[in-house]
């Protein structure tokens, strides 16, 4: 991708296409004011497992296009995600009603894909200020230290952030070998997943736990343990194979490069700041509670949202106007990783509202045998399918609601769930959090590295390659998490 996307010309265009991928959103109708009360309702009960085939058709694209018509792909990805979109909002709106079909895309919309984009635009921007000066060499030790710094910061700075600060560097420091696909695998696993354990800053499913009266620090002393075994494992696995591979790279890469003059560095330290304005601002909207709000055809949006979305643009803005954009430029800045996000991911947050509101109807939806799973003939909870079941929905679901259903599911009592059910609420946490890493849309940052990798040359694996690493490497990991935690 030109690296004039950096520009004016690639500000105007993320702004269109920015604006493109919000107007998706709003495709069946223009928002009206109107007051909560008489809200139009989706009854999952009442839809088939055919109303999820347009996400599972977009899921397949993700998947097929880049390998069978990449070039075709790369430029028309956005028209895809639309055209998904549509195939499910048309027959929606004339089956379930026009207003119903505008409820849920403002819903959506408000609630849920504007704050997602706007979180993920303004770390990406902020993030992509940090430059790291001086010659950093892609040793096995050197690329270990970077993932155990990412693991350890991504619970207090959000996976995304933590992604964003780091994946620039590690690929600098690995730009001259021929094998570095794993580092950039391994770098999604644990810092865009595993590390985003132990707050609720750290993923949104804790996030959500957090609003919905879980405290702050439960995730800190109840995931630390499983978080210690996936990471360390992990971390060991990675050095391992790095020893391997790295003895495999040419003599004159593995020689110690004469000294450049120039010492170990930030460009950008402001920046530093600004992501503890966006932690700031995020963990706002989560403790104030003004109680006020305004009803967009019908759906409340709250005021410590909005004042949440607000800062977060200025934050971004301000990050643009206080960076010099030669700096952004020698780090590899672009606009087009969150353009794709921001396009594929306004497709896939419509596309999935059905296979949500089957999964909230329980046992009265088409997904009812899922549901039942989690629970024995007397009641009692199964906290081993809670793991895999909340871990595997995960993977292809957005992991924030998936953990909201089964929190529910379990009760949805946050006291009852931080005491005599705690082992439930765990195993609801570890599978949302950990399993995320399963697939490139598991979670938002895990599709944000790859496309950054992409631009820097590196040959990622395809939607499925990229599940055949997962599947070997983490999912006998969370077998044994399985064996030891929920049993």
């Amino acid at each position: 991708m030109p690296k004039t996307l950096i520009g004016r010309n690639g500000l105007r265009r993320l702004a269109a296409s920015l604006f493109a991928a919000l107007a998706l959103m709003s495709a069946t109708g223009t928002a009206a004011f109107a007051a909560g009360e008489g809200a139009p309702h989706l009854n999952g009960a009442e839809m088939s497992l055919f109303w999820v085939i347009p996400f599972a058709g977009i899921l397949l694209s993700i998947a097929i296009f880049p390998l069978v018509a990449g070039e075709f792909w790369h430029h028309h990805f956005g028209k895809i995600s639309a055209l998904w979109a549509l195939s499910f909002l048309v027959p929606f709106a004339l089956v379930f009603g026009f207003d119903l079909a505008v409820y849920e895309v403002i819903h959506v919309g408000l609630l849920e894909y504007i704050p997602f984009i706007i979180l993920l635009l303004s770390l990406f921007t902020v993030a992509g200020g940090v430059r790291v000066t001086g010659t950093l060499r892609g040793t096995p030790e050197m690329n270990t230290g970077i993932l155990l710094l990412g693991t350890l910061i991504a619970s207090w700075m959000g996976t995304t952030g933590a992604a964003m600060l780091l994946i620039r560097p590690i690929l600098n420091a690995n730009d001259g070998r021929r094998h570095k696909v794993h580092v950039v695998v391994f770098f999604i696993f644990l810092v865009a997943n595993v590390g985003g354990s132990l707050t609720p800053l750290g993923d949104p499913p804790l996030f959500l736990g957090f609003l919905k009266g879980v405290s702050f620090f439960w995730p800190t002393t109840h995931m630390l343990a499983p978080m210690a075994v996936v990471s360390v494992i992990l971390l060991v696995l990675f050095y391992g194979v790095d020893k391997f591979l790295w003895s495999k790279e040419d003599e004159t890469v593995r020689e110690v490069p004469s000294s450049d003059g120039q010492k170990i560095g930030l460009e950008g330290k402001v920046n530093i700041l600004l992501l503890g304005g966006v932690v700031g601002a995020v963990l706002l909207s989560g403790v104030w509670k003004p109680g006020i709000g305004i009803d967009v055809y019908h759906v409340h949006w709250d005021l410590q949202n909005i004042v949440r979305d607000i800062l977060l643009l200025l934050i971004a803005y301000v990050s643009w106007k206080v960076t010099s954009l030669e700096s952004r430029l020698a780090n590899g800045f672009t606009w087009f990783p969150i353009l794709e996000v921001a396009k594929l991911f306004a497709g896939i947050f419509l596309t999935i509202i059905p296979a949500i509101a089957i999964l909230k109807a329980g046992t009265d939806g088409a997904l009812r045998d899922v549901v039942s799973a989690v629970s024995t003939e007397t009641g009692e909870p199964v906290n081993m399918a809670y793991f895999w079941l909340t871990g595997i929905l995960s993977s292809f679901l957005d992991n924030a609601p998936t953990y909201l259903v089964f929190f529910n599911t379990a009760g949805g009592d946050a006291q009852q769930l931080m005491g005599p059910m705690a082992n439930t609420l765990l195993a609801i946490s570890a599978g949302a959090v950990f399993m995320g890493a399963n697939t490139y849309i598991g979670n938002a940052p895990n599709f944000m590295v790859k496309a950054i990798a992409e631009e820097r040359g590196i040959a990622m694996p395809s939607f499925f390659g990229y599940m055949i690493w997962s599947g070997l490497i983490l999912m006998p990991i969370f077998v044994l998490v399985g064996f030891l935690f929920f049993t």
